[in-house]
């Protein structure tokens, strides 16, 4: 097991300057361009884009207007995170070196999905989205398996990659329903409630691997459960407010969200008792 000590011992290398600088320069840029796509400084916003596919009222399961200030906070954790394994000191930090490259590829495609609803193009956004999840997955899957370092820089990359995990989970399965939603198949038979309702026990389900996988790592997947509820709640809000009412969906999201919040806090009491 490599410890902090260990790592700062180690020689820095070319390769490492060369991906603080990289990984810097390209997260200032994906920021600023995911900003300037997404029309926080004007222009068509997100939600008016793809004909409003992907508002907060396009189907039973998008997550109402609000939840999306969540960004905000990824956004920031993802600057700290930039600068922070930028440091000449961080540059042979061993849990940096292992997801660093993934950080940046996370924000590119953040604002590659922005771009390609900013186009109109529903399921090119799902394409790009479940990649970007996918991407996010193989972060989490190493920020648990390596041990922490320095525990400020561990906390700044666990915080963030959970959160940033977490909402994308939700998003990603909002994106879905709006897909199939804009392609006429929406109710798949069953009716939009009812598969609503599935698609949301997938999201408790999901959340409660998360935890189990993780449960040694709060870290990480406390704020990954803390995102994940935090969207899915709005979904349940959003159901009871404004024009897309649904009783029950509002009720499986309520539902799901406390799963996803409880179950990373019990797993990982459950895991600090056994050790």
């Amino acid at each position: 097991m490599q410890t902090p000590s260990t790592a700062a011992a180690a020689p820095v290398t070319s390769q490492d300057r060369v991906r603080q600088v990289t990984v810097l320069v390209g997260a200032a840029v994906a920021i600023a361009g995911a900003a300037v796509g997404s029309g926080a400084f004007g222009g068509q916003p997100i939600a008016e884009a793809a004909g409003g596919a992907l508002s907060a009222t396009a189907t039973p399961l998008a997550p109402d207007s609000p939840a999306f200030s969540i960004w905000s906070v990824i956004y920031t954790g993802l600057a700290v995170f930039a600068v922070v394994q930028a440091l000449p000191r961080r540059a042979t930090d061993p849990r940096l070196r292992a997801v660093s490259w993934w950080v940046l590829a996370s924000m590119l495609l953040n604002a590659l999905w922005i771009a390609v609803v900013q186009a109109g193009s529903v399921v090119g956004s799902v394409v790009v989205i479940l990649t970007l999840l996918a991407v996010l997955a193989t972060i989490f899957v190493r920020l648990v398996r390596i041990p922490h370092t320095g525990a400020a820089t561990s906390w700044v990359t666990d915080v963030t990659a959970g959160l940033y995990l977490g909402w994308v989970s939700v998003a990603s399965l909002a994106n879905i329903a709006a897909f199939l939603a804009s392609a006429g198949v929406g109710e798949l038979g069953l009716g939009a409630t009812a598969w609503s309702v599935v698609v949301l026990a997938a999201a408790a389900a999901l959340a409660v691997a998360y935890a189990v996988f993780a449960r040694t790592r709060p870290s990480v997947v406390v704020p990954a459960g803390l995102a994940m509820a935090w969207g899915l709640a709005w979904i349940g809000l959003g159901r009871t407010n404004g024009p897309v009412l649904d009783g029950t969906v509002a009720t499986a999201a309520f539902a799901a969200s406390a799963v996803a919040l409880l179950a990373p806090v019990v797993t990982s009491l459950a895991a600090r008792r056994r050790a």
